[in-house]
């Protein structure tokens, strides 16, 4: 059957099953052994339809594979993995896994965008001495090896893009604040025990205390960038910007040991580079 491109009508009712359309419907699809199907394409596709309208609904068949529909901004992942709440995908198109703690939803891995909300680029600086003298946002990869590391770890981030106005996070997402970090510790029996339940099993150093990662929040020991451009500790620590800043120059930050079961809260200067999570608004 041929459907033109532009129609109008009142009410179309499909029936399979002998009953009356809903007079409330524009369109009453009714079985009782047969399904509708909508269009089927994979990531790339997806992401490749330009001028994409706001509501528009697609089934992804490559992973994570499901109902995709467009918010007018990003791609937002309908489907839910197992263990995890869901899906959610930034504006490169890159979907993160999701987990429920509590009553907050988390990313379950670090985020690796390298666009602003808006679209706008997060500039990759690779030389240290620039990297130190920065008060605006920028991103980076451990050892400036995206290649092996951004898939890993994702990207690290100076707390400058964290607090930048254009938005690091997907629409409906932002960096928590410390307060919102000290929420999901707290849940988690406190900072001398949530970190084992933080910690995945894998990579990092050993003995990687109490790793158990019953949490579901699948850190991993992405290391840091210092001030001065440096790169160390991959294996040892995991670090996490909050959005909370402390001084002028100084804001939180949370840290998982690979000889600890704790979190620590600590503050450093905003030019570091730390991994970051989103948290759902």
């Amino acid at each position: 059957m041929s459907i033109p491109s532009l129609c109008t009508f009142s009410q179309v009712s499909i029936s399979s099953d002998g009953t009356s359309p809903d007079a409330s419907a524009m369109l009453d699809v009714k079985s009782t052994g047969k399904g509708m199907l909508i269009p089927r394409m994979t990531a790339s596709q997806r992401t490749s339809i330009s001028s994409a309208a706001i509501g528009l609904l697609v089934y992804q068949t490559d992973v994570p594979a499901g109902l995709y529909y467009y918010n007018g901004t990003a791609w937002t992942f309908l489907g839910s993995g197992d263990g995890y709440s869901g899906n959610v995908i930034d504006i490169d198109g890159n979907a993160y896994p999701t987990v429920k703690i509590g009553n907050q939803e988390w990313m379950a891995e670090n985020l690796r965008v390298t666009h602003y909300r808006n679209g706008d680029i997060i500039p990759k600086i690779t030389d240290g001495p620039t990297w130190s003298g920065l008060s605006t946002g920028a991103r980076c990869y451990y050892n400036n090896d995206s290649i092996s590391n951004n898939s890993v770890y994702g990207a690290l981030y100076n707390w400058y893009a964290v607090n930048d106005s254009r938005n690091l996070c997907p629409i409906g997402w932002h960096v928590p604040s410390d307060n919102a970090w000290t929420t999901l510790i707290t849940y988690l029996g406190g900072g001398s025990v949530a970190g084992g339940q933080m910690k995945r099993a894998i990579l990092w150093n050993s003995p990687n205390t109490g790793a158990t990662n019953t949490s579901g929040f699948s850190g991993l020991p992405g290391g840091e960038r210092f001030s001065n451009g440096d790169f160390n500790y991959i294996g040892i620590y995991g670090l996490w910007w909050t959005a909370t800043e402390y001084f002028t120059d100084l804001a939180y930050y949370r840290n998982l040991d690979y000889s600890s079961t704790g979190v620590i809260r600590y503050t450093d200067y905003k030019t570091y580079g730390y991994s970051v999570r989103c948290v759902r608004d």
